[in-house]
């Protein structure tokens, strides 16, 4: 699964790997845990041009009576997204780049649990595969929130987790955002993005606790 993640570029560099303008104003984050607002890259119904927006993480379908069922959607996986009740729509109609630079994961070492933090060999931010929905409750205002959708782990990842979130290739984006874009083709883009290209360390248990957001979190540890 991928149940915490980092984003720390500045706007001006998300809007340039992205292609997007005016990206909202965001503070690095860097320990993103569910039920936070994340940045997303989705294309604008009406315009049909990428837009940058803000919506909480863990997916609330259309259908739900109930804001809750979310705290069990924060991840989708790829080998069922296009089949599962709680992502099918999304899956169809609304995809989005959920942006990140790095994530974490927990490594079993005998007893204990050691955080690792993964991220690319060029520390450039990434998009990692993800759906969003618009949520109306029965009182209160609507609700735009995410799911990021998980694959089997690489060669890097494998002795660390045995899933890992699905990054995308810049080359990609297009057609994961295509409005029109058909299942089967998309499938395909829900693979381990290549070991070489990503880097994995050891960091502090600071990251354990949702309520710690510094840039100590990110510090390589020993072991």
């Amino acid at each position: 699964m991928c149940g915490r993640f980092t984003q720390t570029a500045p706007p001006e560099v998300i809007a340039d790997q992205f292609q997007i303008d005016d990206p909202p104003l965001f503070k690095p984050n860097y320990n993103i845990s569910p039920t936070q607002h994340v940045a997303i890259v989705r294309l604008n119904l009406e315009s049909v041009k990428r837009e940058c927006v803000l919506v909480r993480w863990g997916l609330i379908p259309s259908w739900a009576k109930d804001a809750k069922i979310g705290n069990q959607c924060i991840n989708a996986k790829g080998e069922t997204v296009a089949e599962k009740p709680a992502f099918r729509s999304a899956f169809k109609k609304r995809r989005c780049l959920v942006i990140a630079d790095g994530f974490y994961e927990w490594q079993r070492l005998g007893e204990r649990k050691q955080p690792m933090w993964i991220g690319r060999t060029d520390k450039r931010p990434f998009a990692l595969a993800g759906l969003w929905e618009h949520w109306q409750p029965a009182d209160g205002e609507p609700l735009e929130t995410c799911t990021i959708i998980t694959t089997e782990p690489n060669g890097l990842m494998a002795p660390i987790h045995n899933r890992m979130p699905v990054i995308l290739v810049p080359a990609s984006y297009d057609q994961w955002l295509d409005l029109n874009a058909q299942a089967e083709p998309l499938k395909t883009l829900l693979r381990p993005y290549p070991s070489e290209e990503l880097r994995a360390y050891p960091v502090s248990t600071l990251v354990n606790n949702p309520r710690h957001n510094v840039p100590q979190c990110l510090e390589p540890v020993p072991v």
